[in-house]
């Protein structure tokens, strides 16, 4: 039986840059979302794991993007859009401890450069485009059982 029983939903959640203190809002819909759906928790948590990375990393150092979640019979997919100042060397911002971040941002507790590392973990599949000076789009797919 197919956990969606055949539901296929979209959804879009807007992410503002610089919003701390609503970060995590979008992930958190998300994961309830799932969790009404029937979605075994294993996925749930690798989903609610890439998306708050995704969603953090929009917060730290992009003015706004965006989370989309496509759920299909078999597949979930994410993914996060931001216009912002894109990443210049991909292959190095997949190594865990890798981070740009402010002093501020790790005042704050983020920015230990786990971010993409963490979500190419948690997704079955993580395909990342990238134009310094224009913005980042990470696509991410999750097999459901």
């Amino acid at each position: 039986m197919n956990e969606t029983n055949g539901a296929q939903m979209h959804l879009e959640y807007p992410v503002q840059g610089g919003n701390f203190s609503g970060a995590g809002g979008a992930s958190s819909r998300i994961k309830n979302v799932l969790k009404q759906l029937g979605i075994q928790y294993d996925t749930i948590k690798r989903v609610a794991i890439a998306s708050y990375e995704s969603e953090m990393n929009i917060v730290a150092y992009v003015t706004t993007g965006k989370l989309l979640v496509d759920i299909e019979p078999g597949e979930i997919s994410i993914t996060a859009v931001d216009i912002g100042p894109g990443i210049p060397d991909i292959e190095r911002a997949l190594q865990e401890g890798y981070s740009t971040a402010t002093p501020l941002i790790r005042e704050m507790g983020f920015g230990a450069g786990l971010g993409l590392p963490n979500m190419k973990k948690a997704a079955d599949e993580m395909v990342i485009e990238s134009v310094v000076g224009e913005g980042t789009t990470v696509k991410m797919k999750f097999r459901l059982s």
